[in-house]
């Protein structure tokens, strides 16, 4: 299903302002932010978090299905979508990010 398929069928993120992704000694190693051009990668990780508590690389898989087509965009062109490109990073390391939520006020 492509990507635009899977974000209707993914939970709205309006109550988000953006997410920090936090790594195990606490630093926040990334921010998706509730924006143009972030709003779509803020859905899947949300979802992924909400899915299965953590950003590890058992949801890192779900994400790339996801993220469909442009997973494949993200092999053939490192660093054009570096929200995809940490979900592959995280397969490829055994690593998992905690998520935390910042809400929109």
């Amino acid at each position: 299903m492509p990507f635009a398929d899977n974000l209707k069928q993914l939970p709205k993120i309006s109550h988000l302002a953006a997410l920090n992704l936090i790594e195990a000694d606490d630093s926040i190693v990334g921010t998706i932010e509730n924006k143009a051009g972030q709003a779509g990668s803020l859905a899947v990780y949300n979802h992924l978090a909400q899915l299965y508590g953590a950003i590890g690389p058992e949801a890192a898989r779900k994400g790339l299905e996801l993220y469909a087509e442009h997973s494949e965009d993200a092999r053939a062109n490192p660093g054009k979508h570096p929200n995809i490109d940490r979900l592959i990073g995280l397969i490829e390391r055994g690593q998992t990010l905690r998520v935390k939520q910042v809400f929109a006020v």
